[in-house]
């Protein structure tokens, strides 16, 4: 008999498993999950201050600047200046980190596709049904 305790971990290490190994030929693993969080949350919430971006992503203003400087030497991101403040920077996604993200995440959904489709009908089903209630499980209690 298995408890609650068990079946969380049994389901939190599935779901780590799963997103691991969606991510291992993902072409935008050369930026890290750490570049990629910031290169989408750029490209969802458009151009913004380095400080904020790091406060967003719950990192270190210089752990961010690590980031996005990385970014930006591969194409993935630029730097203007901020039209409310001349003296500072804003970072937005290029037209390549769009196309990174977008061909990263049409890969992990294939990926995912062909994973679910090796498994059986009575699987595919169980999964299909457990849906609402691991959406549930990602959305915010407060709402």
């Amino acid at each position: 008999m298995s408890t609650g305790s068990d079946e969380a971990a049994r389901l939190y290490l599935a779901v780590i498993r799963l997103n691991r190994a969606l991510r291992r030929d993902s072409p935008e693993a050369v930026v890290g999950h750490g570049g990629l969080s910031a290169l989408a949350t750029l490209i969802q919430d458009g151009p913004q201050r380095a400080g904020t971006l790091a406060q967003v992503e719950g990192i270190t203003a210089p752990a961010m600047t690590r980031t996005l400087n990385s970014l930006e030497a591969l194409g993935y991101v630029e730097r203007t200046t901020d039209p409310a403040d001349g003296r500072a920077q804003l970072v937005a996604a290029t037209h390549a980190g769009e196309a990174l993200v977008l061909r990263g995440r049409s890969a992990r959904l294939q990926a995912l596709q062909e994973r679910f489709e090796r498994l059986g009908e009575d699987s595919r089903s169980s999964l299909v049904e457990a849906l609402a209630a691991l959406e549930e499980l990602t959305s915010d209690p407060d709402d």
